[in-house]
């Protein structure tokens, strides 16, 4: 219990951890990124009556109650679909060229036959590790791709008023990632675009995982002056002067029924083949040259999920501060569903590493969104919900962590 201390974010008083894997009743499962505060309430992962957390109850579905064959068959009769004749583009694929785009483009390409277009919305700051394993997803998988940099002075104005108004350094990267896919698709005349997994089989409702096509309410839109960029709406840039609307039209949704119109449909790979982020991993090392880091990744122990970013480690960070979650718990947790660790040991790991401060690119993070160091934990220290973090003699500490025998720690 927390004794009723304030829980910033509509998060639940009472923190929990699933009895299966490490994560905590803490998880948002959903995020609107064009309006976040503060007080917004956000939804959380769910948790059934005997405390399982719905990803390890997917996981548990995914292994006994779904036909992969049949969800197979059903990819191979999608892509006959949209196959094309005349050697054009026939599937559009975002992504950074990670274990998990690597993994999808080139499964299409050379094992169902299509003939994909990447697009990547690029990285705040390439890692010398990302922009290897990107240049290596073209020339060693053999597959082409379109890099998408957007006006690199508002993107980090954004990315400023991002960290210090939500605490959420990686909004407006979000944002252009999720519109990339849709607004090629529509650019270039293909009429697919195939992302990896779902983002709902790590916690979101279980009943999100039964449909393979993205939700189109993502680019409805009423007024694009009201969106909001780290906090900020559109239509206050324009009044400072520094930059017009054509600045914004990466960050603009394309219009969901321009993209019913048009014929483009949005599915997740992770529907029909069953999806393992490690597997991943193997199968693009393999086939498209992916290398992972030499050294673990600061806050964890992997050395191959989201290297390709020096602003990564931030983005973790700040989950960690708002959530009470690091970015080893979300390695860890995954890694317990897909039977590569045991729970005991995914526990001792985030006890190890998860509040582990990743200083490599934090002197270049500062520079990026041009603030001080004394700014920086100014910023932190006000989004620490009450409910998660103490404060003793100038240190703060979580009240709660997640126990190696499954019981919760306060």
């Amino acid at each position: 219990m927390t004794d009723n201390l304030e829980a910033f974010y509509g998060l639940p008083e009472d923190v929990v951890f699933c009895k299966k894997c490490v994560i905590s009743n803490q998880r948002p499962s959903s995020t609107v990124e064009f309006k976040s505060d503060k007080d917004d309430k956000k939804k959380v992962i769910n948790f059934n009556d005997e405390g399982v957390c719905s990803a390890c109850v997917f996981h548990q579905e995914k292994e006994t109650g779904i036909d992969w064959e049949e969800r197979d068959e059903k990819l191979v009769e999608l892509l006959a679909r949209f196959k094309s004749n005349d050697g054009s583009y026939d599937v559009i694929v975002p992504g950074s060229g990670g274990k998990d785009s690597a993994f999808t483009s080139h499964i299409l390409k050379y094992k169902y036959g299509m003939n994909p277009l990447t697009v990547t919305w690029a990285p705040h700051m390439y890692t010398e590790a990302g922009f290897k394993n990107f240049q290596n997803w073209m020339h060693e998988g053999g597959l082409d791709n379109i890099l998408y940099t957007p006006n690199g002075k508002l993107h980090r104005e954004m990315t400023k008023n991002a960290f210090h108004n939500l605490l959420h350094p990686f909004q407006p990267f979000i944002v252009g990632q999720r519109i990339i896919g849709p607004a090629m698709a529509k650019r270039y005349g293909v009429k697919l675009v195939m992302y990896g997994e779902n983002q709902a089989e790590y916690g979101n409702a279980i009943e999100e995982n039964s449909n393979p096509i993205m939700d189109m309410e993502f680019f409805s839109t009423e007024n694009t002056l009201d969106m909001k960029f780290g906090g900020i709406e559109m239509r206050e840039y324009l009044d400072q002067g520094n930059y017009k609307r054509g600045d914004f039209a990466p960050y603009i949704p394309p219009n969901k029924q321009d993209l019913i119109d048009a014929g483009v449909e949005v599915h997740y790979l992770g529907y029909y083949l069953s999806w393992d982020p490690q597997e991943c991993y193997y199968y693009a090392a393999e086939n498209t040259g992916f290398q992972a880091n030499s050294e673990r990744t600061e806050g964890s122990y992997s050395k191959y999920s989201s290297i390709d970013d020096k602003v990564d480690p931030f983005h973790y960070f700040t989950t960690l501060i708002k959530f009470g979650i690091g970015r080893c718990t979300y390695d860890a947790a995954q890694e317990v569903r897909n039977d590569k660790i045991t729970r005991e040991e995914a526990a001792y790991l985030v006890k190890k590493y998860d509040t582990e401060f990743p200083h490599t690119y934090f002197k270049e993070f500062l520079e990026y969104i041009d603030t001080t160091e004394d700014e920086f934990w100014e910023t932190v220290n006000k989004h620490r919900s009450p409910h998660l973090w103490s404060e003793e003699d100038g240190e703060w500490r979580l009240r709660h962590t997640v126990a190696l025998d499954g019981t919760d720690n306060g």
